[in-house]
């Protein structure tokens, strides 16, 4: 699969690492081909860096992980996403976030032309994402969208970087209560003693 990481930061360069690994190619979209986050992402096999609207060109597959302030702009630059699958793994973070939007995957879906965005890998640090095994028990991960599309490809993701499953929360209706969970967590680990290394899975009897 070819996918575009724009935001090659500590989500964004953690999926990149995975996806690499697991075969798929990556193009890094970032705005100086020369200054940027993560230079030694390219040390990850398929693994290359291009200006943001080269690398939404090259891709199928778009992971925004930038910061959700900028999410109107980052948008804006991508150029023709046409045919494209967007994967959102931003949260507003203390009410900073796109302007007029309480989540920032409707703000996607209003500044561009695929309907095919999906909300996900959002809802847990990137500790989890490096390592989402506890024990011999991977965590699960969980996405929110309308296309069916969109998420059929986001599910094989989230196991192609080790996730145990990704479970299907709902539609685009969905998308703020993707962000209430992801501050939940942040509730547990930052502001509730229990540090960066706790992750959820779905039991069932």
């Amino acid at each position: 699969m070819n996918i575009a990481i724009i935001g090659t930061g500590n989500v964004g360069g953690t999926l990149a690492t995975k996806w690499a690994a697991s075969g798929h190619h990556i193009f890094l979209g970032v705005q100086d081909v020369n200054d940027y986050k993560g230079k030694d992402l390219l040390k990850n096999p398929n693994t290359s860096v291009q200006p943001v609207t080269e690398a939404v060109q090259k891709a199928d597959v778009l992971l925004l992980a930038t910061p959700a302030v900028a999410t109107i702009d980052v948008v804006k630059s991508l150029g023709d996403t046409a045919g494209k699958i967007i994967i959102d793994a931003m949260n507003i973070i203390m009410g900073k976030g796109p302007e007029g939007f309480n989540n920032t995957t409707d703000a996607i879906l209003a500044h561009t032309t695929t309907k095919d965005v999906v909300k996900s890998f959002n809802t847990t640090g990137f500790n989890n994402m490096k390592q989402p095994m506890y024990s011999n028990m991977a965590i699960d991960m969980f996405m929110a969208g309308d296309s069916e599309k969109g998420k059929a490809v986001v599910g094989q993701l989230a196991k192609d970087a080790g996730f145990a499953e990704c479970y299907d929360i709902g539609g685009n209706d969905k998308f703020q209560l993707m962000e209430q969970f992801a501050w939940f967590w942040i509730n547990l680990a930052m502001f509730r003693g229990q540090g960066r290394e706790i992750g959820f899975k779905l039991l069932k009897r």
